[in-house]
């Protein structure tokens, strides 16, 4: 039986962040978790299928390799990973003898089939890479090279791994999560054209800082009884300014 989509394992969508996959997997890690379960062999291996689906997509890099997986999954020995869109290549001749054998009907019927609309080209699946920077460097701007896997049909059917550097521009004030889109610089077709590059900012959050959306979120250590009491912590921010936040009496950690 195949694996289920981890995404609808953990109930969660696929632009979901960090966090969130994190919150879902732990609700359903201790629901059926074995020791709440205590000889239920249908927990267990649900248990066993949510750890698997959180191993797959708990991490922006382990979701960027689980989308490379099922883009290609279909790609086998002596496929055509590119789809099997070729006809009757020896068909030119045939039209001859089919004029000869029914007279100008045939002809005319191929004429009219030849002015038909031509469908769309085909085109290559899109490329998928993450870009990272600084603040500083997503603020400013300029140009920075990516490097990325691009996938071009090869002889017989196979495909090609091929490495590449481009150069890639970033405008002045971007922000986390920003996409930029680089035509024809995805991966081929071996019936048509590239598919597109799209190229995703990653804004470094700063130390023990990260990304929850289009929120940074930092964790701070809070003593036992400023969260009963209540009280002020110092805070070090992403652009490295101190500051200070208050801690409501009765809070609970997270």
């Amino acid at each position: 039986m195949a694996a289920r989509d981890p995404y609808q394992v953990l109930g969660v969508s696929r632009g979901a962040s960090d966090a969130e996959i994190k919150k879902a997997f732990r609700k359903l890690a201790r629901q059926y978790h074995p020791d709440r379960n205590e000889g239920s062999a249908n927990a267990e291996a649900r248990f066993k299928e949510v750890q698997a689906a959180y191993d797959a997509i708990g991490t922006a890099e382990n979701r960027r390799k689980h989308e490379q997986e099922q883009m290609f999954s279909g790609f086998g020995a002596g496929g055509n990973p590119f789809g099997n869109r070729g006809g009757f290549a020896g068909m030119g001749g045939m039209e001859d003898v089919f004029s000869q054998m029914f007279g100008k009907s045939m002809a005319g019927a191929q004429q009219q089939q030849r002015s038909a609309p031509r469908p769309p080209q085909e085109r290559g699946h899109n490329a998928n890479a993450w870009i990272d920077l600084t603040p500083e460097e997503a603020t400013n701007g300029g140009s920075f090279n990516l490097t990325y896997t691009q996938l071009i049909p090869g002889s017989h059917g196979s495909i090609e791994r091929k490495r590449r550097t481009l150069k890639i521009t970033v405008k002045p004030k971007s922000k986390h999560g920003t996409e930029i889109r680089i035509k024809d610089q995805g991966h081929g077709h071996p019936q048509g054209v590239n598919g597109d590059l799209i190229v995703k900012i990653r804004v470094d959050p700063g130390e023990g800082c990260r990304w929850d959306g289009d929120r940074i979120v930092k964790e701070v250590e809070v003593s036992y009884s400023t969260l009963v009491l209540g009280g002020k912590v110092t805070v070090t921010l992403p652009d490295g300014v101190k500051g200070k936040i208050t801690i409501p009496p009765l809070s609970q950690v997270g």
